[in-house]
Formats: C-alpha cells, sequence, structure tokens
C-alpha cells in the first residue's frame, strides 16, 4: 500500500541558493539537512502540504548526483511514495519481477528506503520510504502538492504502469489524452509527451497556495521570472531552480 507521495527529489547546485527560493520566497519550512557521505549528497526535505520536496546538492560530482546534474542541470529527480513496510512492499515487487535498482532497504533522510529501476516505471525514478515511528508531526505550509505531470509517448501504457505496481486508482477527468491517478491527498497526471516538449517522464509540480495573493507578491518582490495570471502562477525553471512549477489558487480536483 502506498499512503502518499512523501516527497520529490530536486537537484540543486547548492542548498543555501535553493533555501532562498523554497524556503525564503515559497514559504516552505525546512524539515531536516543531512549529508549523506557514501551517496556523495547533501539533502534537505521541506514542508509542502501533504508531502514533501527534498533538494539534493552533489558533494561528489562523481555520485549519481553529480552526474544527474553534469548531464542534465538543476531539476526534477525522483518521486517518493510512503509505505508502511518498504521491506515487505520491495519483496512484492521483487517477485513480480519488478527491476530493482535496491534490493533491500537501507537508510536515507526519508527513513528505511530503496529505489526501483527507472525502466521499472517508463522512465522515472521511483523512492520507497518508509519513515521512522517517531517522527514528528510536519508544520503547517502555505503551499501543498496538488499533482505531479508525467510526460508519457503512451499515457494509457505509463498509467497502467503505475497502476499495476502500486494500485492507483484513476480519476474522472473531462475525456482528451490524459489520465490522473490519486495518491492520496495528491496526484499523478500522465499527459502526452509532445504536450510537453517531448519530454518524457517528470516535468512539472503543480502546488496549491492557501493565500494566493500573498505568493504572488512575494514572487513580485523577489523578481522571480514567471508567467502570472488570475488564478495561477507558472513559475519559469530559471526561477525555480531547473523545474516547472505551477502554483494555483484554488484547490480543483
Amino acid at each position: 500500500m502506498m499512503r502518499r507521495i512523501h516527497h520529490v527529489g530536486v537537484v540543486v547546485k547548492r542548498l543555501s541558493d535553493a533555501y532562498r527560493f523554497y524556503c525564503d520566497v515559497l514559504g516552505l519550512p525546512l524539515l531536516k539537512e543531512k549529508t549523506i557521505a557514501d551517496q556523495g549528497v547533501r539533502a534537505a526535505l521541506l514542508a509542502a502540504g501533504d508531502t514533501e520536496i527534498e533538494l539534493l546538492e552533489p558533494i561528489d560530482a562523481d555520485s549519481g548526483i553529480g552526474r544527474f546534474l553534469e548531464r542534465r542541470g538543476e531539476g526534477l529527480h525522483h518521486l517518493c511514495f510512503e509505505t508502511p513496510d518498504v521491506g515487505g512492499a520491495l519483496a512484492d515487487l521483487k517477485n513480480r519481477g519488478t527491476e530493482l535498482i535496491d534490493t533491500t532497504p537501507r537508510d536515507g533522510l526519508a527513513g528505511r528506503i530503496a529505489f526501483l529501476h527507472p525502466r521499472a516505471c517508463r522512465g522515472v525514478l521511483v523512492e520507497l520510504a518508509t519513515p521512522p515511528h517517531d517522527e514528528e508531526t510536519a508544520p503547517s505550509s502555505p503551499l501543498g502538492l496538488k499533482r505531479l505531470v508525467l510526460g508519457a509517448q503512451d499515457v494509457k501504457q505509463t498509467a497502467g504502469r503505475f497502476q499495476a505496481l502500486f494500485g492507483f486508482s484513476e480519476v474522472a477527468m473531462n475525456g482528451g489524452p490524459r489520465t490522473m491517478l490519486a495518491v492520496g491527498k495528491g496526484a499523478l497526471l500522465v499527459v502526452p509527451a509532445a504536450e510537453v516538449g517531448g519530454t518524457e517522464g517528470m516535468v512539472a509540480l503543480s502546488l496549491v497556495a492557501e493565500d494566493f495573493a500573498a505568493l504572488a507578491a512575494a514572487l513580485r518582490r523577489a523578481g522571480t521570472p514567471r508567467l502570472e495570471g488570475t488564478a495561477e502562477v507558472s513559475v519559469e525553471p530559471a526561477g525555480s531552480h531547473g523545474v516547472h512549477l505551477h502554483i494555483s489558487r484554488y484547490n480543483f480536483p
């Protein structure tokens, strides 16, 4: 059982620079920060409503995160689902022939974790995590995750893979070549790659603001590159460390 989207991982050049946008401008609370030497990374988790955003700064250019930054620059890196038993979930997936990176759970910033191979999820790097039992309740956040957008050459096939592996239910939509899957209070929206510049995999984060006017004002004060409307603002990747970020006034289904 996957309870929710635990976090979405974002690779950045420097945590200090990323904090100035994600914490100071967007107002996301910092939950924890840790150097994970064996992975060559400094990582931080920020609260974002019912989920979190993980910022990843490479401290070793030869690490996986370091190579990702060198090849692709800053931006979306992986998706993490919370499960009450990461070991059991991993064993079940292995028994069903799912391609894995980790065959046994290990310690990570989110608790006990394991990664599936991107080939298992149509090019998306997926992490499973079981947080510590004594983990404190996250503080309130002015922004919450509404959905993560995935680009796919075959929308139904990609959505079907996530449903088959994790049991997500489909959310009814008003037609069109898109499929939305419910994940806790959030969702995965799978769209044709042609609609998002031919990109496959994770392409955008959609957030909802408790106080949209205050959020828009903060972005203006910071001079963040954006396209602003009456009910939504789209932050350009240059202003949000490589992430296509859409923030809306209302939490439409």
